[in-house]
């Protein structure tokens, strides 16, 4: 069985290593001149425990098996990760009860390990920390999500998988019981395949639409938010993750640590009609305010601009945040075709469960 996956970033990737590993001959698709361009390359690298997310829903389920997945890969693999922790605060007495659902939500989903710190317990692990109340999850990590690509990337290799740069799909459709592809790029040409897998991540949309035949319903909206990242030179005042309570759109801008130890603040939630990656520096003032709620000790000037990443949303301002969607042939009606929407955060803490999902889809 031959399968063509559009989309070479950490999904797509993930998706070709599960076929691949189970026999499939994989043809991994990449419009870009290398793997992992996109929604991958500006993500925050963040492994998520998986407390947010409704109990029942895919992005609950997916982050949490996912994130066990990931790590078990990651030590197999040599990719560089580090279960720092996360603490999730309160910065207020009303933000209270937020946390006592978060704990419970997770708990709900089996995320290991929640425990809630009064303010004494929570400065103890962060004496830099401003809180009432924080929510402790040690399940949360950080990843080099770069070396996970190329980690993932090799393990298709090895089981007989190729990756095709700068092969941008133009069209498809269903003939004589095969899809028939057409892509571009400087040697433009076809390619006939038994299935297809559209992991396209921003592109997910304007790919659907340019398969022929597939109903209206299999292509839902797309709503963009850009968020916008700061970095913070200095020392860093944190050994883990913190978070403030949740905001519409996001979880609020959160400090996060590479595994060099430096911090950068963000993402915040910006509504836009077009990807667009410039990170204005007045936004900094704003980032300062909402830092300085849990730590007031950042010093005036020291955040930098550094970088802005676009979600794929599948749900806009004042909605209530939408699922992941992984569309197989029982909710469009075409064979052997699986399309992925809406897979923004947890994302890559998701890839390796969600991989093994598109498979079973593919492959019943």
């Amino acid at each position: 069985m031959e399968v063509l996956v559009v989309g070479a970033g950490v999904v797509g990737l993930a998706v070709a290593r599960a076929l691949a590993l189970r026999g499939v001959s994989v043809i991994l698709a990449e419009a870009a001149d290398a793997i992992g361009t996109g929604v991958s390359a500006r993500s925050s690298e963040v492994i998520h425990g998986g407390m947010y997310y409704p109990p029942g829903s895919l992005r609950a389920r997916h982050c949490v098996e996912g994130r066990r997945r990931l790590v078990d890969f990651c030590e197999s693999h040599g990719v560089p990760f580090r279960l720092c922790g996360k603490l999730i605060v309160a910065t207020r007495e009303a933000e209270r009860p937020t946390l006592e659902t978060i704990r419970s939500r997770g708990v709900e989903n089996g995320v290991e390990g929640l425990v809630l710190l009064e303010r004494t317990e929570a400065v103890a692990l962060e004496p830099a920390l401003s809180c009432v109340a924080a929510l402790h999850s040690p399940a949360t990590g950080i990843v080099d999500s770069h070396a996970l690509m190329l980690a993932l990337l090799g393990d298709i290799e090895d089981a007989g998988g190729v990756l095709a740069l700068h092969t941008p799909i133009e069209a498809a459709e269903r003939r004589e019981g095969r899809w028939q592809v057409r892509f571009g790029g400087a040697a433009p040409d076809r390619l006939e395949v038994d299935g297809l897998v559209n992991a396209a991540g921003l592109g997910a949309q304007a790919l659907a639409r340019r398969i022929e035949g597939l109903p209206p319903t299999g292509v839902p909206r797309q709503v963009l938010a850009k968020g916008s990242y700061f970095g913070c030179g200095g020392r860093p005042a944190f050994t883990r993750l913190i978070y403030p309570a949740p905001v519409e759109g996001g979880l609020g801008i959160h400090l996060t640590l590479d595994l060099a130890g430096r911090m950068r603040f963000g993402p915040d939630v910006e509504w836009v009609e077009a990807p667009g990656y410039t990170v204005d520096p007045a936004r900094a003032e704003r980032f300062e305010a909402a830092i300085r709620r849990y730590w007031p000790g950042l010093p005036d000037g020291r955040l930098m601009p550094d970088y802005a990443g676009i979600r794929p949303k599948l749900s806009g301002p004042g909605e209530p945040a939408a699922d992941f969607r992984i569309d197989g042939p029982a909710e469009h009606g075409m064979p052997l075709l699986v399309q992925l929407f809406g897979i923004e955060s947890p994302g890559l803490t998701s890839s390796l469960s969600l991989a093994e999902a598109v498979a079973d889809r593919l492959l019943v």
